[in-house]
């Protein structure tokens, strides 16, 4: 017999299992599961309108999602169920949910099925910006110095914005609601029987600290009376730190996915962060970059500073042992898309099905060869506002620079050239902290399937860079984390960074700064910064009185 771990990895529109043979590190099978309700960004399933900016979920999709793709690799491998040793999960973050104490979630219930603050709130949900906006100004003012962990700055995308969204606009929803939760923590409740908080949600998201805990009642109730008891009324429930235990497979869903009662379950993890393990990541001096709609990025490190337009900085909360920092940019692979959907001409797309290749490969080839600066353009990856380190989702995409002689495929390359831009803002901001970055490892599948937008990370960022081996990386890293939670005397070994060092995986290719394009990107640069001082920081606010005319017209 062998010896199986199941990683379940959770991303913005399916869900996707992976079976992992523990010793060698073999992804012995898989299974997607896409989610037949996907994004509700327009409308509910009831009709009702959503306004810009929303982005909502259904979570019956998370647990059809979960129960077929388990069954389906369990079944492609035809392994006995007792060989899984243990499972692990990772999700998007920060996607919130209000629910019963049954676990039942409140879009569920009659009362609420038109109410969309009910249904799950995605991480990329922009609605409560404003509500952003008011914490900000109640942390200055209460001079709560925690803030400074997380980049000085809340996001719109996390937790505690969303829920007091939620209080302030459908507040039967929330004073009917037992709990407040990131769907991570929900699915591993549904999967053990047994409620529990995540270190890493409710430190990255939650403002969760390993050594005070949650903010102050007082802090709770300055954002709104109604939530001065808002951990003990909606969060009390214990938190788990990343390669624990969470608990143990239930009965009724051990039946369900085809697996034995009491297999372990991992504590759970953010989708980008799992990738850390995933990629054999253990130690400090790698800035780990998952690259997919959006772009997380992480380190771990032995010291905590404060760092501008930080995300997160948590204990614990990517690997034992390490504080890990979490950065990132909210549009990546989201507008590569949106220009290939929107802006590549008719001929473009016949060239690329006569060659039997897709459209974003075509751009790529017609790329071979360009030098760095060719195209004449600079462009700010704003389509889906700003995370790091501005925090700032009202602002929008720029490219600058075109003329009657530009190429859709100059315009597709300075689009990751701004990805790359924003990411070296990124490390020289960690740099400046005094937290070295050395070196950079890219995940996701538009890396492994990209040589080109690796090359040019390289020549902007200035660092050494290698690819992970793995197309699944979260599924592996959460994999890792179901495999930790089975112990040492199942497993043989000793904890989550032990395994990740024998089976987390890596291209052997290390990608290096072409010196001439690295010089040229140094100009480019700068120009990048410029933009983005300008745009960004009150200068100019033309992208926010633009939004202010489009959202007075749509409502009219």
């Amino acid at each position: 017999m062998g010896k199986y771990a199941i990683g379940v990895d959770y991303g913005t529109l399916s869900v996707r299992s992976l079976l992992v043979d523990i010793n060698t590190g073999e992804e012995v099978a898989s299974s997607v599961y896409e989610y037949p309700h996907g994004v509700m960004e327009e409308r509910i399933p009831s009709g009702a309108a959503l306004a810009p900016g929303w982005a909502l979920q259904d979570p019956q999709d998370y647990l059809d999602g979960l129960i077929a793709t388990v069954k389906s690799v369990v079944s492609q491998k035809e392994i006995f169920p007792e060989e899984v040793v243990g499972i692990g999960v990772d999700f998007t973050s920060s996607t919130v949910m209000s629910v019963k104490s049954d676990t039942t979630p409140m879009c569920q219930l009659e009362e609420f099925k038109n109410e969309p603050h009910a249904y799950v709130k995605l991480w990329k949900h922009h609605g409560a910006e404003q509500e952003a906006q008011f914490i900000d100004q109640v942390i200055k003012e209460r001079g709560e110095k925690w803030i400074d962990l997380y980049g000085g700055k809340v996001s719109s995308e996390w937790m505690i914005p969303k829920v007091l969204e939620t209080l302030r606009n459908a507040p039967e929803v929330y004073k009917q609601a037992d709990g407040m939760m990131e769907a991570l923590d929900w699915v591993i409740w549904k999967m053990t029987g047994v409620e529990t908080r995540s270190a890493c949600g409710a430190g990255y998201k939650a403002f969760y600290r390993h050594d005070t805990g949650y903010p102050t009642r007082e802090f709770f109730r300055a954002l709104d009376p109604a939530m001065e008891n808002f951990v003990e009324e909606k969060m009390n429930a214990p938190v788990k730190s990343i390669g624990e235990t969470a608990g143990y497979l239930c009965p009724s869903m051990a039946e369900r996915m085809g697996l034995l009662e009491g297999t372990p379950v991992g504590t759970g993890i953010i989708d980008a962060h799992a990738s850390l393990p995933g990629c054999g990541i253990g130690k400090t001096g790698e800035m780990m970059i998952i690259v997919g709609t959006s772009s997380c990025h992480m380190m771990l490190s032995e010291i905590e500073a404060g760092i501008e337009g930080v995300g997160g900085l948590v204990k614990d909360g990517i690997m034992p042992g390490y504080f890990g920092y979490e950065a990132g940019r909210c549009c990546v692979g989201d507008h590569f898309a949106w220009f290939v959907d929107n802006c590549v001409p008719e001929s473009y797309w016949l060239e690329a099905r006569d060659k039997g290749i897709s459209v974003h490969q075509l751009l790529t080839q017609k790329l071979e060869g360009y030098k760095a600066g060719q195209s004449g353009l600079v462009a700010l990856d704003w389509f889906n506002g700003v995370r790091s380190p501005l925090m700032d989702f009202n602002l929008n995409g720029l490219i600058m620079g075109m003329n009657l002689l530009t190429k859709p495929e100059e315009i597709y390359l300075a689009l990751i050239e701004a990805t790359a831009y924003g990411t070296r803002m990124i490390i020289e901001s960690f740099e400046k902290a005094g937290v070295k970055v050395d070196s950079v490892v890219l995940s996701g599948g538009i890396p492994v399937k990209n040589s080109m937008l690796v090359q040019v990370y390289s020549d902007i960022c200035k660092r050494s860079i290698r690819v992970s081996a793995s197309t699944q990386a979260s599924a592996l890293g959460a994999a890792i984390l179901g495999i930790a939670a089975a112990g040492e005397e199942v497993t043989g070994y000793k904890n989550a960074s032990d395994i990740a060092r024998k089976i987390g995986k890596l291209h052997e290719k290390v990608y290096t700064p072409n010196p001439e394009n690295a010089a040229v990107y140094d100009r480019l640069y700068m120009e990048y910064v410029t933009l983005h001082e300008y745009f960004g920081k009150g200068a100019n606010d033309v992208m926010k009185r633009l939004n202010r005319i489009r959202e007075e017209q749509r409502e009219k």
